[in-house]
This record gives C-alpha cells, structure tokens and sequence, in this order.
C-alpha cells in the first residue's frame, strides 16, 4: 500500500518536471516560392531592420531580396535590398531599410533570398508593419545560394506560396 501511495504522489512530479523547453522555429529552404508581383490592394510602409550576425563574412557584395507576409495572402517583396557601396550587412551590424507593398495584416513569414559568391549569415530579421506587432525571426546560420530562405509560421493558409 505504501509503495502504492509513493508511485502516485511520484507520477504527477515526473510529468511536472519533464516538460520540455518550447521549439524554436528554425529557418528552412523553400524550393517553390511564387512572388506575387501584381497585387491590387493600398500601399503601406514597413520598416525592416536586419541584424548581420558577427559570425558573418566581413562584409558582403551578394545581392539581397527579401520578402514577407501574412496568412491572408498579402506579400511585401522587395527585390533587392543590398547596396555593396555602402557596405550594408557588415559583420556586426544592422540595416533599416523602408519598405512599400500592400498593406497586411500580423507579418507571420519572411524569406530571404542571396545571390552571390561572398556568403552572408544574418543574426535577427525585424519587420515593423501598420497593422501588425512587430515581428522577430532568428536566423544565425548562412544563408544558401540561389533558394529562398526563412520562416513560415502562418500555418496553413500562406504553406502556398
């Protein structure tokens, strides 16, 4: 009976304690991305803020596109956000770039997009939108070549991109 009693005052103790820390989403290749290059809806302002991570090459020339979005379909994109005369993306820096494409609702993905021989590793990407919170995806690792690259925490309704 006593040894009853101690594995049922034990059992609830084991699920407390062995709750797991929550998963970090991590960056992923997207191997079909559709840019959504024509779509009628207002204009608005973003500013996206992008942290180089200090582990990044010193600095890069590789052309940068980004683009984000929400669950509803509405896509920010912007081609190219690299301009190798002004060093942006230097190791250790950060980049705030103002950004104008239809207006969306909670910013829930972000793709980055690298062409270029130097490398580069971003740290944080930071999007500051209208009608939403403003948003932070952690990267920390290399961004590879010639493949959109980054977050979709939408769920279901952008997974068609």
């Amino acid at each position: 009976m006593i040894r009853l009693v101690s594995i049922l005052l034990f059992f609830p103790l084991f699920f407390v304690f062995s709750q797991s820390n929550p998963i970090t989403p991590q960056p992923h290749k997207l191997e079909s991305f559709h840019i959504k290059t024509n779509q009628n809806a207002r204009t608005c302002s973003f500013t996206v803020t992008i942290r180089t991570s200090c582990s990044s090459v010193t600095y890069t020339r590789d052309q940068i596109s980004l683009s984000f979005g929400d669950a509803y379909g509405n896509q920010v994109y912007a081609p190219r956000i690299d301009n190798p005369a002004e060093r942006t993306f230097e190791r250790c820096s950060s980049d705030t770039f103002q950004i104008y494409g239809p207006c969306t609702y909670q910013i829930c993905y972000v793709y980055l997009y690298r062409s270029g021989r130097d490398g580069w590793m971003p740290e944080t990407v930071t999007i500051y939108g209208y009608n939403s919170s403003p948003v932070t995806f952690t990267y920390n690792t290399f961004i590879p070549g010639d493949i959109w690259y980054g977050f979709n925490l939408c769920g279901h309704a952008s997974s068609s991109m």
